[in-house]
């Protein structure tokens, strides 16, 4: 695929290549200049084999760009002396860009610094001493300019490297930025799927280990709750963990608003009496429905956690600017004249936290002061987020 992308650059550099050799065979033809200044007076297959190897190279610069700036170099600075060229080093320009591009800094720097002074040695050798074209101001002018092209040409190459390199450096940074957002909503989700139908089961446990022996019909249809609820979150982790592991594996919706109604019912199989409002007044999105399910889950899992048996209220309210959730429970029987519950320990409070950010939106949560916990949450709607 890359050697696909890079075609037209190839053909480009053929291009540039054959108009090297081009001009450089039309200055070993040259009998006398225009000017009156000297031209090229040695054997013509001498000048084609100097244009050939100035020009020529420059097709294959992206392949072998250290070589191709040697060969066109030695070229070059055999032509200055035997005074062929009539052009800047255009050539030397082309092979040092590919060089500093292509190349690490420990070869490409060292490279530009062999070639600046054998470059500009050999133009003014050429220009002022061997076939002097120039008085000494002259042969320095051009000299200056061959120094410019080709540290020029340089500069360009290590720029758009630098550059080059900086982009794949954040992409890399967004795609781990990307990876940890992924693993942080996984561990939510499993956390979520654990840490509620766990609860659910040890607190039924401890209520069929209670009443064994003193009432057998209601330990066996705690038996069954718990039964009912490993189920569930085995379903609900062979469903998680078989899109982690196959790429288009078939998804089931994921719960909404739909499903509140269950989760009251199993805090009320666990002994929390939840009494659930839902008042939307549009339909919410799919990612925003969940968000709201997984923060009721979470605190009715605190609740049947810390507080059963007891009553709860939820109240999930959504106009056209904000999603407003309330979750408060009195708190254990015997907790009447104790010190205000602790906030709860764990991931639960904190993964809450985290979804509400994601959104924009404002999370409270603390003892109440006659008693038991409550959780605030507010929520923008979907055209109401912050950026």
């Amino acid at each position: 695929m890359k050697s696909k992308r890079q075609r037209p650059l190839y053909a480009l550099d053929l291009c540039a290549a054959l108009a090297l050799t081009a001009v450089y065979l039309g200055f070993a033809r040259l009998t006398a200049a225009d000017d009156g200044q000297p031209a090229y007076t040695g054997p013509f297959w001498l000048g084609c084999l100097i244009a050939a190897a100035v020009g020529l190279p420059i097709a294959v610069r992206r392949r072998w760009p250290v070589a191709v700036l040697v060969t066109v170099l030695a070229a070059l600075t055999t032509a200055s002396l035997l005074d062929i060229p009539r052009e800047p080093f255009a050539a030397a320009g082309l092979a040092a860009y590919l060089v500093a591009l292509a190349e690490p800094t420990r070869r490409s720097v060292p490279a530009l610094a062999t070639t600046l002074p054998v470059a500009c040695g050999g133009v003014y050798l050429g220009e002022a001493v061997i076939t002097p074209a120039e008085d000494v101001r002259g042969a320095v002018g051009v000299t200056g300019l061959v120094l410019l092209v080709i540290g020029g040409a340089w500069g360009a190459g290590f720029t758009v490297r630098g550059r080059r390199a900086g982009a794949v450096r954040e992409e890399r940074r967004r795609s781990e930025q990307a990876l940890a957002e992924e693993r942080l909503r996984i561990a939510r989700e499993l956390h979520d799927i654990v840490s509620h139908n766990l609860s659910l089961i040890a607190v039924r446990a401890g209520v069929a280990g209670h009443v064994a022996e003193a009432d057998p019909q209601e330990a066996r249809a705690a038996l069954k709750v718990i039964e009912e609820t490993s189920r569930s979150a085995l379903a609900e982790m062979r469903r998680t963990l078989g899109v982690l592991r196959t790429e288009g594996a078939p998804l089931g919706p994921a719960p909404g608003l739909g499903r509140l109604d269950s989760l009251a019912d199993e805090a009320n199989r666990a002994g929390v009496d939840v009494d659930l409002t839902v008042r939307v007044a549009k339909t919410l999105a799919e990612g925003t429905q969940l968000t709201v399910y997984r923060i009721v889950q979470e605190s009715l899992t605190n609740a049947v956690r810390h507080a059963a048996p007891t009553r709860c209220r939820v109240t999930v309210e959504a106009d056209e600017r904000e999603i407003r959730i309330h979750i408060t429970d009195e708190g254990p029987p015997s907790a009447s004249g104790r010190p205000l519950r602790e906030l709860p320990g764990g991931h639960g409070l904190l993964g809450i936290r985290e979804r509400v950010m994601m959104y924009g939106g404002s999370f409270e949560a603390g003892p109440r002061p006659e008693g038991g916990f409550a959780v605030s949450v507010r929520l923008p709607t979907e055209g109401n987020q912050r950026p």
